[in-house]
């Protein structure tokens, strides 16, 4: 049977390239201790572990250079793996760095390079008494639907605009609120904050978590499903709540 090209026929084509965004986790390191970087990374993967199961993560060593000390980047690649997530860029490495990441199969993404919503991030001030500490906070906008796959981390609260779709998982350090349909994943404060909430005008949720306590679908009442609700935590029990009920 001839092979030549000239008389085989035309296929369709079977892959092409498109243009997208999502997003990715990205570990911002301040200090090259193996050990203390592992425990803090379990730490935090144990209050979101559906969220971080191989999760893809950028590491970012700007800080580490900017106070010139030098870190393994294989070693921190291996504890990375370790975790259960799973390293797919350097961000902010010198050349030697890059080179090892390189070697290692990991691509380099330019400090600039936004791997979060290109939405603008929104600081609060806050009114502090003489006897609090500023702690910087930040909202993230987001006004397009998030779609199948995709993850969303805000280091503060998450103000989603579009509906969240089955299989995304958004997470938030505060407060989340869903102005549309929530069919996916969302996780409100996971750096541990038990006051943290869940606002959304459609709960159809896979999964709702605050502060590492969750319900997965089939644990919310149909009473509260396909309605708009809040979601908060009381003496470890997440409570959902028509937002219309007085």
């Amino acid at each position: 049977m001839s092979t030549d090209s000239q008389n085989t026929p035309h296929t369709a084509s079977v892959l092409e390239f498109k243009s997208s965004t999502f997003s990715v986790p990205v570990l911002v390191l301040s200090n090259n201790d193996l050990k203390a970087i592992e425990q803090q990374l379990q730490q935090k993967i144990q209050l979101a572990p559906e969220f971080f199961k191989n999760s893809p993560i950028v590491f970012d060593l700007q800080e580490l250079n900017k106070q010139e000390v030098e870190i393994d980047i294989t070693s921190l690649a291996n504890v990375i793996r370790k975790s259960g997530l799973v390293p797919i860029g350097i961000r902010g490495g010198n050349e030697e760095q890059i080179q090892t990441a390189l070697a290692l199969q990991i691509p380099v993404y330019s400090i600039h390079n936004s791997l979060s919503s290109d939405t603008p991030k929104q600081k609060k001030n806050v009114p502090l008494t003489a006897s609090e500490q500023k702690i910087e906070n930040s909202t993230t906008l987001i006004t397009q639907p998030i779609r199948s796959g995709q993850r969303i981390y805000a280091a503060g609260d998450l103000i989603v605009m579009a509906q969240v779709s089955a299989g995304a998982e958004i997470m938030a350090e505060g407060n989340i609120h869903i102005y549309n349909t929530l069919r996916g994943r969302a996780l409100a404060g996971v750096q541990g904050n038990p006051d943290a909430r869940i606002f959304c005008f459609d709960l159809q949720a896979e999964l709702i978590s605050i502060a590492g306590n969750y319900k997965i679908s089939e644990d919310i009442n149909d009473s509260t499903r396909n309605r708009p609700v809040q979601i908060y935590l009381q003496e470890h029990t997440l409570f959902i709540k028509d937002i219309r009920e007085h």
